[in-house]
């Protein structure tokens, strides 16, 4: 009976982890909500550090689904699908509020810049292949979070910053395989090093805001050029 227990017991361990990770992936949307709260009373430097906060369960809740083997482990709840859900609200909802509430873009095209955001990531959320099988983002990613943040930060002209939002826009249509950070083969660990100083230097200029850190955000886009280029140079290794 005590070995039956114990038995039992060992055999719902990994349903029990199963449900931890799927929590850790839906606290990404009480960030997401905490960023919402920050937007609405112009706490810019806290949105942000919400966003952050989403990225990051976004970082890591994948891999270790992976690593632990959730599939199957929950039947009849989708991990991918509340992921997707999440991840529209963070990395899309959150971001056009932020640029919306900021006045960033020129008031007689602000809706239709946000507008942009969220109708062209809910084409690129839907399709099929968005992520492909060789683990890239098929068009730009949606990582309109990190968009506004530098928009915010460099403090362009609202023009600029909408030609910046309409050229993302276009790109999500555009099939540029992009990679996907924590799921890449080739050049993983420089990916990871590279990604790290990256989260460094825009965490230390978002904690000195509102101080001018212009010399941290420049050396930061060093990464978005290292991302795109090893996104283009792996698409073109593999044709």
């Amino acid at each position: 009976m005590l070995l039956s227990k114990f038995a039992q017991g060992r055999s719902q361990k990994p349903i029990i982890l199963a449900w931890c990770i799927h929590l850790f992936t839906a606290s990404g949307a009480l960030w997401g909500l905490m960023a919402l709260i920050a937007i609405v009373n112009q706490a810019w430097q806290q949105a942000f550090f919400w966003m952050g906060a989403a990225v990051l369960v976004d970082s890591f809740d994948g891999m270790m689904a992976r690593k632990l083997g959730v599939t199957g482990l929950t039947p009849n709840f989708d991990g991918a699908l509340l992921d997707n859900i999440v991840d529209y609200q963070t990395y899309v909802i959150v971001p056009a509020l932020f640029l919306y509430v900021t006045d960033l873009l020129p008031t007689a095209v602000s809706i239709a810049g946000i507008a942009l955001i969220v109708l062209s990531s809910a084409f690129q959320f839907s399709q099929s292949d968005a992520k492909t099988d060789d683990h890239t983002f098929k068009g730009f990613p949606s990582y309109w979070n990190i968009v506004v943040f530098y928009l915010f930060m460099f403090d362009f002209s609202p023009w600029f910053n909408f030609i910046i939002i309409l050229l993302c826009a276009i790109l999500v249509f555009v099939p540029i395989k992009y990679i996907y950070p924590s799921r890449m083969s080739r050049y993983r660990p420089q990916t990871f090093v590279m990604t790290g100083i990256w989260f460094i230097l825009v965490f230390n200029a978002l904690l000195q805001y509102p101080q001018n850190a212009t010399h941290l955000l420049w050396y930061s886009l060093l990464y978005i050029v290292y991302y795109v280029g090893l996104s283009l140079y792996l698409m073109r290794v593999k044709e």
